[in-house]
C-alpha cells in the first residue's frame, strides 16, 4: 500500500525534474544549433555536445533544488550523473538516428521525441542510484 507522502514525492521530484529538464532543452538546443548551424559541425557531434553540457547545467539544478541532496561526495555523484546521461545521450542519438534517418521526421522534431523519451530513463535512475 503506498501511502499519500509516497505518492507526493515522486510527483513532486517529477515536476521539478521536468522544469530544470526545460533549462536542459534551452541549453541543449542552443548548443546544438551553435554547433551544427553556425560552426558546421556533424548534427550527432554538435547533439551530443548539446546533450552533455546540457546534462552538467542539469546536475547542479537537480542536486539543489529537485533533490535537495547535501551528500558531500558531490564528485562521485557528478559521476554518476554524467554516466547516466552518457547512456542517455546513446538512447537520444539512437531515437533520433531511427526517426531521421529511417522514419524521415524533421531532425529537430525527432531531437525534440528523443528528450522526452530519454527524460523519463534520466529521472527513474537518477531518482535510486544518484541522488537515491
Amino acid at each position: 500500500m503506498t501511502s499519500a507522502v509516497g505518492m507526493a514525492f515522486p510527483i513532486t521530484k517529477m515536476f521539478r525534474f521536468g522544469l530544470v529538464g526545460c533549462t536542459g532543452v534551452v541549453v541543449d538546443f542552443g548548443i546544438t544549433f551553435l554547433l551544427k548551424e553556425k560552426l558546421g559541425l556533424n548534427k550527432y557531434t554538435a547533439s551530443s555536445v548539446g546533450f552533455c553540457v546540457a546534462a552538467t547545467n542539469n546536475y547542479f539544478l537537480n542536486r539543489l533544488w529537485t533533490f535537495g541532496n547535501t551528500d558531500p561526495h558531490m564528485l562521485v555523484q557528478y559521476v554518476k550523473f554524467i554516466t547516466i546521461a552518457t547512456i542517455g545521450v546513446v538512447l537520444s542519438n539512437g531515437i533520433v538516428w531511427i526517426l531521421y534517418e529511417k522514419m524521415k521526421i524533421n531532425f529537430y522534431g525527432a531531437k525534440a521525441l528523443s528528450i522526452a523519451a530519454v527524460m523519463f530513463w534520466n529521472f527513474l535512475i537518477n531518482t535510486l542510484y544518484t541522488f537515491g
